[in-house]
């Protein structure tokens, strides 16, 4: 299967309309993740699956401390680093996770010739849409913060399938991301301190640049800022 073969689910009609949209994003900019993701879990239930990429387990381990059932997803791409699934194996033992594995179609050729774009539509972008399939929402750990291009990341949006896409800690200010880490003992992935600031493929992952944003290592020189996962 190539990724033209995917069909993509789409909602005809928006579960949220822009006005309430509105409405939840001026109510939740000063809010606690928790009280977002509890939102969401009352609004959509069984409905509503997490997607984390197990660069860190923030996102993970606020949403089970709201709702401990919540499907967890991970998109294993096959080009992972090693520490990347570390992360992910260390989580497994310290939450009792629902997790769901999405992997590529096993007919799908390796595209990293064809250059990345084909490679993330195949890899991330396809079986993500598999993923969520049948919900109606999905959590994601983007940050305001991450870089320039996501300075204005809305907590709650629609996203092209029609799902409504939450971002629990979009607006969470830096400091009390780390307290919150730290306090609760976050599983983060050891490459940070060698200063991979965002962690994807490691085919597309460097360094982050010195005085650039945290995502500058990411496809370093190609212009591209995202995998397409949240276009």
């Amino acid at each position: 299967m190539t990724p033209s073969d995917t069909t993509v689910q789409i909602h005809s009609r928006p579960a949220l309309s822009r006005s309430e949209l509105d409405t939840l994003n001026e109510n939740f900019e000063t809010a606690h993740p928790s009280r977002v993701i509890q939102w969401a879990v009352d609004t959509f239930g069984s409905r509503l699956a997490l997607a984390t990429s197990f660069s860190d387990t923030l996102l993970v381990d606020l949403a089970l401390g709201v709702d401990p059932d919540i499907e967890v997803v991970f998109l294993d791409t096959g080009f992972h680093f090693a520490e990347t699934l570390d992360v992910l194996r260390r989580a497994q033992v310290r939450y009792e996770m629902n997790l769901r594995v999405e992997r590529p179609d096993p007919a799908t050729v390796d595209l990293w010739a064809q250059g990345s774009d084909a490679c993330c539509a195949a890899r991330k972008v396809a079986p993500l849409d598999q993923a969520l399939s049948g919900k109606v929402a999905w959590l994601s750990g983007m940050r305001r913060g991450d870089s320039a291009t996501r300075s204005e990341t809305p907590i709650v949006s629609i996203d092209r399938r029609g799902l409504v896409k939450v971002n629990p800690i979009a607006a969470w200010p830096t400091h009390d991301v780390e307290s919150h880490m730290e306090a609760r003992g976050i599983i983060v992935n050891p490459l940070g301190d060698d200063g991979y600031d965002s962690i994807g493929c490691w085919p597309c992952t460097e360094r982050s640049a010195a005085g650039c944003d945290i995502r500058s290592g990411r496809w370093a020189g190609t212009g591209r800022t995202e995998c397409g996962i949240h276009l």
